[in-house]
Order: C-alpha cells, then sequence, then structure tokens
C-alpha cells in the first residue's frame, strides 16, 4: 500500500522556523570561524569548536523542526532516540574537521575544496541518519538521482559557507551570508525530503496510537536550542566577533609608508598578543641620549 506523504503538515510554519533556526547556526558558525581565522590567540581552538558546534547544532535543529510537519497519511511516525541524537553527534564532528582544516592550514582552494567536502557529507549523512531513525509501520524508499542531487547541494553550501566564513567582512555581510546559507540548508533538506516515497505494510490503514511525531521531537529540540542561545549570547558579548576590525585599522595596515614620515604606531585588535619588542629599544635611546651619544633614529 502506497502511503500519502505531507511534508507541510503545519503549513509555513515549520518551513520558516527551521530556516530561522538555519541560520542562526550559520551566522554563529560564520562569525565565530572568522573570529579564529583573523586573530591567532590562544583561544583559536575553542572558537573553532564554538563554529562547529553552532552549525552542527543549527543544521540538526533545522532538521527536526521540519520533520515536525512531516506525516504519512494511515500510520503514526515514532523516532528512535539513540539514532536520533547519533545524527546530531555525526553533524557536529564532520562539521568540526571541515572547519579545523581551514582553520589551521589556511584558506587556500584545496583546504575549502577538501573542508567544504567533508563539512557538505556530514551534513548530508545527518539527515539520513536522522530518516533512519524515523519508525513507521511500512519501509521508506528513496529515488537515487534526488539523494545524489541533495548530496551536492549539502556540499556546495558547505563550501561556500567556508569561503565566506574567510572572505566575508562586516556584520551585515556575515548576516547575509547566514541568510543564503540558510536556504541553501533549507534546499538541500527538502530536495532529501522530495526523494521519499513510503509503501505502508498491508492493505488496511494503521490505527494511530501513542504519542505524535510533533510531542516526540519537540522536548528533544530544547537542548539544542538552548545551546544556539548561549552561543548567541557568547557571540554579542564579544565585539569583535559582531562588528569585526574597525575600518581605521584596516585601512592603516594597508597604507603604505612614506619617506620622510614616522610610520603609524601598530595598535593591537583585540584578542591580539601586544607586541613589547618596541620598549626595549627606547631604554636604550635614552640611554644613549643620557650620555651625549649620537643613536641614529630611522624616520
Amino acid at each position: 500500500m502506497q502511503g500519502t506523504v505531507d511534508g507541510f503538515s503545519y503549513g509555513l510554519v515549520t518551513p520558516v522556523a527551521a530556516f530561522l533556526m538555519a541560520c542562526l547556526g550559520g551566522a554563529l558558525g560564520l562569525r565565530c570561524t572568522t573570529r579564529s581565522l583573523r586573530h591567532h590567540d590562544s583561544f583559536r581552538a575553542g572558537w573553532l569548536v564554538l563554529g562547529a558546534t553552532s552549525i552542527g547544532t543549527g543544521i540538526w535543529t533545522m532538521h527536526f523542526i521540519a520533520m515536525m510537519g512531516f506525516s504519512v497519511q494511515h500510520t503514526p511516525i515514532n523516532y528512535d532516540r539513540p539514532i536520533t541524537f547519533a545524527s546530531l553527534g555525526v553533524a557536529v564532528l564532520m562539521v568540526g574537521i571541515g572547519i579545523f582544516i581551514v582553520g589551521y592550514r589556511g584558506a587556500t582552494a584545496l583546504t575549502l575544496v577538501t573542508g567544504g567536502t567533508i563539512t557538505g557529507l556530514g551534513v548530508a549523512t545527518m539527515h539520513y541518519l536522522g530518516m533512519a531513525g524515523m519508525r513507521l509501520q511500512g519501509r521508506i524508499e528513496y529515488d537515487t538521482l534526488t539523494v545524489a542531487l541533495s548530496v551536492v547541494i549539502a556540499v556546495v553550501a558547505a563550501t561556500t559557507a567556508l569561503w565566506a566564513a574567510v572572505s566575508v567582512h562586516g556584520f551585515l555581510a556575515s548576516l547575509g551570508a547566514s541568510l543564503v546559507m540558510g536556504v541553501a540548508v533549507s534546499g538541500m533538506h527538502y530536495t532529501a525530503m522530495s526523494a521519499v516515497s513510503v509503501h505502508l505494510h498491508g492493505t488496511e490503514p494503521a490505527v494511530g496510537t501513542g504519542d505524535t511525531a510533533t510531542s516526540l521531537l519537540l522536548p528533544m529540540l530544547i537542548g539544542p536550542a538552548v545551546f544556539l542561545i548561549l552561543a548567541a549570547v557568547v557571540v554579542m558579548f564579544d565585539p569583535l566577533l559582531v562588528m569585526g576590525d574597525p575600518d581605521w585599522q584596516r585601512v592603516a595596515a594597508r597604507a603604505p609608508h612614506r619617506p620622510g614620515v614616522p610610520a603609524p604606531r601598530h595598535v593591537p585588535s583585540y584578542g591580539e598578543p601586544a607586541n613589547w619588542s618596541s620598549r626595549p629599544a627606547g631604554r636604550a635611546a635614552r640611554k644613549t641620549a643620557a650620555r651625549g651619544g649620537h643613536r641614529s633614529q630611522d624616520w
């Protein structure tokens, strides 16, 4: 018996909510990755971990919010909790591998493609592992070409996200990149769901008993959603993550040095260790002047 599949049981509520969670996770991940790449301090690995966890959690939360609107006529849907949470772990782990490759190997074309491929495969694995945790009185089948297309979309979206993390400057640009990432992740999800067909066991409709899919998924989503909110608070309290480098520092760093003009004094940016190498030279100059000697100065 062919099951009738409905991916929008609650109308636009679940797609819009899922899109917003994907955007939130993407925005947090992009800003944390940018923070670690442009300011190599002792917290670099911590920012990368926070970014990977934010992206992985955001994508996982997006997937299962969207799945609240998924239903099959004539059969109840349940979820295997260990497999469901295992899909979250896979998402965070593989996204983390991709981000750490870019974070520690540099933003070259090879590292972006490698990291994006691993991250994209992690997103696709999370999706289909989460689908494997679905329990209903029938079997789920997939269209092979549509599944392949969804994996390609995931890899392209992940590679684009990593490129944005190393190329996009400023808060508004990062916000735009996170919106694009939300569209890509949502597109990957609904492309993958369009490959689904359900064949029910037997010829009689199954009697729905027990909890609904929403009542099962909602408690599992509370923890990841709270984590994303706390991660957003961490980002909001770090001005460099929100606003990026001040424009005047970037202009000063790019300005060429002209002969006869004193070089601009370098002011360490937020998170950058101060350079104390100039202090000994200054003391030596004062001692030379006190002895009446002449010390050449570079002006």
